[in-house]
């Protein structure tokens, strides 16, 4: 029987498949098809200070091996998430790692005390692809020092460790996980979705009422598969690589391309189960090929070897 275990960091997870944040509501949406026990954790929906409604629909948008979304953060907000969803999170037989955004650093940090030594809350994710308001809607995650800047805001708030979610819309990935790393980020994410759009032919606009959306899905996969490989080189904080994993082949290939755990995402929507089919291929392909643990398989498809 092959070991599932991994470690990343200060975490421990039971093996090393997850769930993407925004494609697995809170744990509860799944659990009659996938239940959460059986994962090495889920990442819930993100959280914003205030309650959001999200962008105008159309909010979705299916494209060639891909879908758009733009769903703008629609979330309770912190205050109901503590009082309502937190506690059926804390019953979960599983981690839970909650990700937060925010439109300033202030709310990046009131975020991270509230939530911090509350219990049931494992790790925070920090999606940094918001834009900061304060700079004239720059997204956090497009300049190393604003991610620098909001990390470390972050970490001067919480004992919880950090999992930072990178933004694939950059010029060089590598410049922002070593930002990411000095901010104080404990785990390494990546990647958030693609901006992409559609455009109706018949009607002449663009099909989503925000015009511009996150592309997700395999059709992302070889730009995450090359930003998950290029972040190994560039670290030695863990990563969790996710983007357009379908099935356990990419799981297996994100792995050797240096992560130590996958997150499944737009999968879910096609397929609920679609998390419990990877893990037991990853397992399959283990013992078939020889390894007693997962964890030998993380970074074997780079020339160097004893990261």
């Amino acid at each position: 029987m092959t070991d599932m275990r991994v470690t990343l960091g200060p975490l421990t997870f039971r093996n090393p498949v997850l769930t993407a944040s925004g494609t697995y509501g809170f744990g509860a949406e799944y659990a009659p098809y996938c239940q959460p026990g059986h994962l090495g954790a889920i990442m819930v929906k993100g959280i914003t200070p205030q309650a959001r409604l999200g962008n105008p629909p159309p909010r979705l948008a299916e494209t060639p091996a891909g879908l758009l979304n733009a769903v703008g953060l629609e979330n309770p907000g912190l205050e109901k998430f503590v009082k309502s969803y937190l506690p059926r999170l804390r019953e979960l037989a599983t981690a839970v790692v909650v990700n937060i955004a925010g439109f300033s650093i202030d709310d990046y940090a009131l975020l991270a005390r509230a939530l911090d030594g509350l219990g049931g809350v494992d790790a925070l994710e920090v999606n940094i692809s918001c834009p900061n308001v304060e700079r004239g809607g720059l997204a956090f995650g497009a300049d190393p020092a604003s991610a620098e800047a909001v990390l470390r805001a972050v970490r001067e708030s919480t004992s919880l460790p950090l999992i930072a979610k990178l933004s694939p819309n950059v010029t060089d990935i590598q410049v922002m996980v070593r930002a990411a790393e000095r901010g104080g980020a404990d785990i390494i994410s990546l990647i958030n979705t693609i901006t992409g759009m559609a455009i109706d032919v018949q009607t002449r606009r663009p099909v989503l009422g925000n015009i511009t959306g996150g592309l997700s899905g395999p059709a992302v996969k070889p730009v995450a598969l090359r930003m998950v490989y290029q972040a190994y080189e560039a670290t030695r904080l863990p990563i969790i690589g996710m983007g357009g994993i379908s099935d356990w082949k990419d799981g297996v290939e994100f792995l050797l391309a240096g992560a130590s755990a996958v997150a499944v995402g737009t999968a879910n929507f096609t397929d609920p189960r679609a998390p419990l089919a990877v893990l037991r291929g990853m397992d399959d392909y283990c013992r078939e090929n020889g390894f007693a643990r997962v964890t030998e398989l993380v970074g074997l498809a780079h020339a160097r070897s004893g990261k």
